[in-house]
């Protein structure tokens, strides 16, 4: 019996005003997606809008998420409204699961439009938590500021929206499934790939899975310990580290990706990963990671619980890069950072006379730069690290180039720091992260130290904090010029350098699931001498710190007595 096509429904909805994407795409409380009425639909309807028609109209686009609460019925909905909008083919992860950086993967290898990724990193999840909703372009990486644009000013207009609501498709059966639309010539097709294959594909033809075999499963081998975080990376580290790379199965746990997380944020920093950061204060193992829901942020420990700063990390994998096949067959060609992250790879990439690019924070600033053959590797201080075999920053690849580091070297994660640390000196880093604030209450705040740094007088000021002695070098509200197409970033966080290289940098955060913003602090300080890489982070920048704490007045400002979380 001949079926009949699914019919195509136009509804009239009315636009919403706080549809705005923000750096990692528009993330809300969970709640507001699954309760406020066509909320979902009215922004998916305006990230397919902003697709011109005639690119749209048979084209292919990925889908996938890090498996967080809503994920499954946000599927469903876009795989309805991309059929009504006349996408030609959807490939969606397994159960709906593709991590970030597989999305990414997955766009350039099939050369689709683009990709939808639901998920709010590392936020929390569950009915009470947070959701989001990324939009990926046909580089593979996240959207630019113009194409951000064009999708808030749809939503501000937005009077109706299409769907198939009789479409249903089935999750968990890999393959194929076809479906014949009324008024369509052709028929709508998804197709159900294997969360981890192509992705898989991709690294063994960067890396020495040889090399990182032996490291894993010879004589020496470092005992690991990898934290999937009840995530999307689950699926991942099983398949790569344990079954291709012969990790053994014990060594990778929270690899079943559960809707809240566990209950727990999917943050993989010292606050929130603490069951791995204590397995590993207890010196059985001399590697560790961690991974973020999505999969595109990680960190790194040593034996003894031994904290690898991402700021350092980005920079030592940056001076090692002629370990990894992939680098020596295509040649590094710079290296970029956001301007929040330490310039520990400045010192890298002067040495090895590439060229470094400070951008603002957002990965989309590097994808410009990939594109145009200027930067193979880049990094964020936000435990975000990647390279030009794709657009997003990657926490397996990260962890990947660890591997090899420490295969090629016959050391542990503790003695390749130190090592890099004499060679290059060492760049004491930290950041202060005050969340929840209130909106009006921060923006007066970052505004009345703008007026406070911006004034003439205070190029020339001196701080004084114990035996230390701090001179105002420059100030200013970062702005940035994309050296390829030109394009001007500006307001991108306030920053003071004082005459020894020290900084302070202040951020406001849009990376929030709508409760309260967040002031970023970060200070920073160079020493070069060996005999003082020993010292303790805090003790290093306290005098920084009190500095930043005296003329932004944050603690007073706020009603805080100190940071949610120190990294």
């Amino acid at each position: 019996m001949e079926t009949s096509p699914i019919p195509v429904v136009t509804v009239q909805t009315a636009p919403f005003e706080d549809q705005r994407p923000g750096t990692n795409g528009l993330r809300r409380k969970t709640a507001v997606f699954e309760g406020k009425k066509n909320y979902l639909q009215n922004y998916i309807q305006s990230v397919l809008s902003s697709i011109d028609l005639r690119d749209r109209q048979g084209c292919t686009m990925v889908v996938g998420s890090d498996g967080r609460y809503f994920s499954r019925a946000a599927i469903e909905v876009i795989v309805q409204m991309a059929a009504a909008n006349g996408i030609g083919r959807l490939v969606i992860g397994h159960s709906g699961l593709l991590s970030t950086p597989a999305v990414s993967c997955i766009i350039r290898k099939i050369k689709a439009i683009g990709g939808i990724i639901l998920t709010a990193s590392h936020n929390p999840g569950g009915p009470g938590g947070d959701f989001g909703i990324k939009f990926n372009v046909a580089n593979g990486g996240p959207s630019p500021d113009t194409v951000m644009e064009k999708i808030y000013q749809v939503s501000r207009t937005l009077e109706e929206y299409a769907i198939c609501p009789d479409l249903r498709i089935d999750l968990s059966r890999l393959g194929r499934q076809e479906f014949d639309l009324e008024n369509k010539f052709k028929p709508f097709r998804v197709e159900i790939v294997d969360s981890v294959e192509v992705y898989l594909q991709m690294l063994r033809n960067i890396f020495d899975f040889t090399a990182i075999k032996s490291l894993l499963t010879g004589p020496d081998q470092p005992k690991i310990h990898i934290d999937a975080m009840n995530g999307v990376m689950g699926p991942y580290v099983r398949r790569i580290l344990c079954d291709e790379l012969g990790a053994p199965a014990n060594s990778a746990v929270n690899c079943v990706p559960l809707e809240d997380f566990g209950g727990r944020p999917p943050e993989p920093n010292l606050t929130y990963a603490t069951s791995l950061v204590e397995s590993m204060k207890g010196g059985d193992f001399g590697f560790g990671a961690a991974f973020d829901a999505d999969g595109d942020r990680y960190m790194i420990l040593g034996e003894n619980g031994f904290f690898v700063n991402p700021s350092d990390s980005v920079a030592i994998m940056g001076a090692n890069l002629s370990i990894i096949p992939y680098f020596r067959q295509y040649g590094v060609k710079g290296f970029a950072r956001s301007m929040a992250t330490s310039a520990a790879l400045d010192r890298v990439a002067k040495a090895m006379k590439l060229a470094l690019y400070e951008t603002p924070t957002g990965w989309r600033y590097f994808g410009n730069l990939m594109d145009s053959g200027r930067c193979s590797v880049c990094g964020e201080e936000s435990f975000g690290t990647g390279s030009d075999h794709i657009r997003e920053k990657d926490g397996l690849w990260s962890v990947l180039v660890w591997l090899s580091i420490m295969a090629a070297k016959k050391q542990g994660v503790e003695q390749i720091v130190r090592e890099h640390w004499a060679r290059f000196g060492r760049n004491y880093f930290c950041r202060f992260d005050y969340e929840g604030l209130d909106p009006r209450a921060a923006f007066y705040l970052m505004r009345d130290l703008e007026a406070v740094i911006s004034d003439k007088a205070f190029t020339s000021q001196k701080f004084a904090v114990g035996d230390h002695m701090y001179s105002v070098e420059k100030a200013d509200n970062f702005e940035y010029i994309d050296p390829v197409d030109g394009t001007v970033a500006r307001n991108q966080g306030l920053r003071i350098i004082f005459n020894d290289a020290s900084r302070l940098v202040f951020r406001m955060s849009g990376s929030g699931g709508g409760m309260g913003t967040t002031i970023r602090i970060y200070a920073e300080s160079f020493e070069r001498d060996p005999e003082r890489h020993n010292r303790e982070t805090q003790v290093v920048l306290g005098p920084l710190i009190a500095i930043a704490l005296k003329i932004s007045n944050i603690h007073e400002r706020t009603g805080r007595r100190g940071p949610n979380v120190i990294t």
